[in-house]
């Protein structure tokens, strides 16, 4: 059975990587707490001789110990990280339903995308025109064909151009039209197709109802209303794959103008026009060169459309046929609708969405393939992801090698049949099952699935995720070195998107499913963990940032909560061997390392994404949380920390002229001394803070500070905090009574600013091993 071993893994890179992290310091937490009762009985009881009822001030001091490893703000900052981005990610287009898809998409090394809705407008729209021997394609999208043509220094003849407005404004239905406000089109209804030619009359600067208006057999509007009976309608059929409307002529007799299968109206023509609106016979090579051209538009994945039109004499016969024309259904054409005048070939397509090429250029340089799954056939397929840039030049044969889908190299482009026939395999039982080598073969070079079926799609999201390429070494080296392909060093995480009720199981397989919230069926949204509302590809990239970012907020978090934990742990070891006891009461701890961890990790979680993000690959699945950079960030203000906090500990008695902590409070009386050591410690962190913003070894610690005014006003906050619990806090804080004299406040706060230059110190330092001991 297909469907055996597609359940992917539940849980999520970052929350293994938490577990990890969180096992590990809770062991190193107990070691330390244990080591401090050990050490305080051993000195309390067999050097100072202490009663035995001092057991529970040694287990008070283990116990603050143990508390101060543990990080309790952890899981509040990955929560609150969560929720903001979520939050964040509803005003760009990304309604999350599961929370940790939020970091997921952060890990995402593959995009597998559909293509009508998101990458392309789901409108269609005029991309390419051929008249009067001169061939107009746009590619870019954010310019319309009608712009284009104007802007061509070979554009048609005015002559040219109004005939082809005149055919395209006469020769469409009235149930089709458009609403146009401040010259731009704002909405439309009707037939797709007809809509796209009109919309090209408006951006050729013509006005559809007006040349209607003054048209004698086409409105029923004014003094020309009169002669409406006059024109003559003849409707599209599937038998003759074209339309017509002929009307009246001011010297007598009809002028007729078709539209339809651009194959059948270049069979009907026997002259093309002219730049100077004339028209001169078809030749061979004339209709060979028309025939490239339609072959061309279709390579291309456009729906190819002719334009003709004929003068027709008094008296013409509307009903006669044709002897020797016949219609698509082999029937006869009808006489009038033969020996026509070619005009223009006008190409259809759904185009790309403007801001599509920009997005995935962003993804492939965060190093986030993008793969099209599409049902479309391979032309529209292979030229939409050449346009959106999906496929580069390097995929096709040669530097010269239009860019079509046969020119394509093999496994780059495949249709779903071929694609199920390889990656699965008959056992021994008759039974179909999925083939991962057959896969791994393919995968790698697949840029486009044509044809797909939401099954491949299943198939797909099912094998790149178990795909254990990576570990081959010598495959890697060789697709990087002859097709240039570089295969992520771990299991790829994948991005799926889906509209249909039967993407469901591919939305559930991949690591993260996107459903449309435009198209998409509810039993698709069900399954998905994020709708695009939107329904856009560059939404899908958005989330990617906002992922990537809970990641480094997290890395900030854990950044700034380990420093304290180093520092404070080490403090509270040493109080324990030399005095039995902290310098740093326990709920002095307990307000560094609850009130003022749990508003650090609200203000490090609303750090906004930078757009550095997407100029980084992908941190994978075995990589480490804790980066080179932050354990010398970490250590290097750990060890700033404890030095201050030591020397304050032994000489700040000499220095300051006031009783050590440890003797004063054998009195039972709250030390200056130790209130000192309180405050300047609570400094460090505040100023550290503004250090653990970044990860990378910045230069400018301040970057987008003033941008996010909640970092800024929590840290204000709990500054002002600091104050009133030193100050006013008493016994209930364990601090001196009445507070600190302002020289101590200049002391403690100079400290703590002393955190920066440090963080320079530690940078600079940082880079000369890094560059010495050759890391990347």
């Amino acid at each position: 059975d297909r469907d055996d071993d597609m359940e992917g893994d539940e849980e999520t890179p970052l929350f293994k990587k938490l577990d990890k992290i969180a096992k590990q310091i809770g062991l190193a937490g107990t070691g330390a707490a244990g080591f401090a009762f050990v050490i305080s009985a051993i000195i309390g009881f067999a050097v100072h001789k202490e009663e035995w009822k001092m057991v529970l001030e040694y287990l008070i001091v283990a116990i603050t110990v143990l508390a101060v490893a543990v990080p309790e703000g952890l899981p509040l900052a990955v929560t609150l990280s969560l929720a903001f981005s979520s939050r964040k990610m509803m005003n760009d287009n990304n309604m999350v339903k599961t929370l940790s898809a939020c970091e997921t998409m952060g890990c995402a090394t593959t995009i597998c995308t559909d293509k009508t809705g998101t990458l392309t407008a789901n409108k269609m729209t005029a991309r390419a025109l051929f008249t009067t021997s001169s061939n107009f394609i746009c590619t870019d999208p954010k310019v319309t064909l009608g712009d284009f043509i104007l802007g061509s220094v070979n554009k048609p003849s005015d002559e040219a151009i109004k005939m082809i407005m005149n055919t395209i404004s006469i020769c469409t239905m009235n149930e089709t039209s458009l609403t146009i406000q401040s010259e731009k089109v704002t909405s439309a209804t009707g037939n797709p197709t007809e809509i796209a030619l009109l919309t090209l009359v408006h951006c050729m600067k013509y006005d559809y109802r007006a040349i209607r208006n003054i048209t004698k057999g086409r409105s029923d509007a004014g003094h020309i209303g009169e002669h409406l009976n006059q024109g003559k309608h003849i409707n599209f059929s599937s038998a003759r794959k074209m339309m017509s409307w002929a009307v009246p002529l001011e010297n007598g007799g009809y002028r007729i103008y078709s539209k339809g299968a651009a194959e059948v109206i270049l069979g009907r023509c026997s002259s093309q026009l002219l730049r100077d609106g004339g028209f001169e016979l078809l030749t061979e090579s004339s209709v060979k060169v028309l025939s490239s051209t339609i072959e061309q538009y279709a390579q291309r994945g456009m729906r190819c459309l002719g334009l003709a039109y004929r003068d027709l004499p008094t008296g013409a016969d509307f009903e006669a046929t044709s002897n020797t024309n016949t219609n698509s259904d082999g029937t006869d054409a009808l006489e009038v609708e033969t020996e026509l005048v070619f005009l223009a070939l006008v190409g259809i397509e759904d185009p790309l969405r403007p801001e599509v090429p920009e997005a995935i250029s962003k993804c492939y340089q965060a190093g986030i393939d993008v793969r099209l799954v599409t049902g479309d056939s391979p032309n529209t397929a292979v030229s939409i992801a050449f346009q959106a840039g999906i496929l580069k030049e390097h995929h096709f044969d040669g530097s010269s090698a239009e860019m079509i889908a046969t020119n394509l190299k093999p496994n780059v482009l495949m249709e779903g049949v071929d694609f199920r026939t390889r990656v699965y395999k008959t056992d021994s039982d008759g039974q179909s099952e999925f083939d991962q080598e057959a896969f791994d073969k393919i995968w790698p070079h697949l840029r486009v699935l044509a044809r797909s079926s939401p099954d491949d799609k299943l198939t797909l999201a099912h094998g790149l995720n178990q795909s254990v390429l990576f570990e081959n070494g010598e495959v890697c080296k060789t697709l990087l070195e002859r097709e240039k392909i570089n295969i992520f060093p771990d299991r790829q995480v994948v991005a799926m998107t889906g509209d249909g009720t039967n993407d469901a199981p591919a939305l559930k397989r991949a690591d993260i499913g996107f459903a449309m919230g435009i198209a998409g069926t509810q039993i698709a949204k069900d399954a998905a963990d994020i709708i695009l509302i939107d329904d856009n590809f560059a939404s899908i990239v958005t989330a990617a940032k906002w992922g990537r970012n809970v990641y480094a907020s997290i890395q900030k978090f854990l950044q700034f909560q380990l420093t304290v934990n180093i520092a404070a742990v080490t403090i509270a070891l040493v109080g324990a061997t030399v005095y039995q006891k902290s310098p740093l009461a326990a709920i002095q701890l307990l307000w560094v390392n609850l009130l003022m961890d749990s508003l650090a990790s609200l203000a490090l979680a609303s750090e906004p994404p930078q757009p550095e993000l997407l100029t980084r690959p992908p941190v994978n699945r075995s990589q480490p949380m804790i980066t080179r950079q932050m354990w010398a960030n970490m250590f290097g203000q750990a060890l700033y920390q404890i030095i201050i906090t030591l020397l304050l500990l032994f000489l700040g008695p000499s220095w300051f002229g006031i009783e050590a902590g440890h003797i004063v409070e054998k009195k039972g009386i709250n030390s200056v001394h130790y209130t000192i050591i309180f405050n300047c410690f609570v400094w460090m962190q505040l100023f550290n803070e503004i250090n653990s913003r970044n990860l990378n070894g910045e230069f400018n610690i301040f970057k987008g500070l003033f941008k996010n005014w909640l970092f800024v006003g929590i840290l204000v906050t709990t500054s002002i905090l600091q104050v009133i619990m030193v100050e006013l806090g008493g016994k209930a804080m364990h601090v001196a009574d009445g507070g600190l004299e302002g020289k101590y406040w200049a002391l403690s706060i100079g400290i703590g600013v002393g955190s920066l230059p440090v963080q320079q110190l530690i940078n600079a330092m940082f880079r000369v091993v890094t560059k010495k001991l050759g890391w990347a």
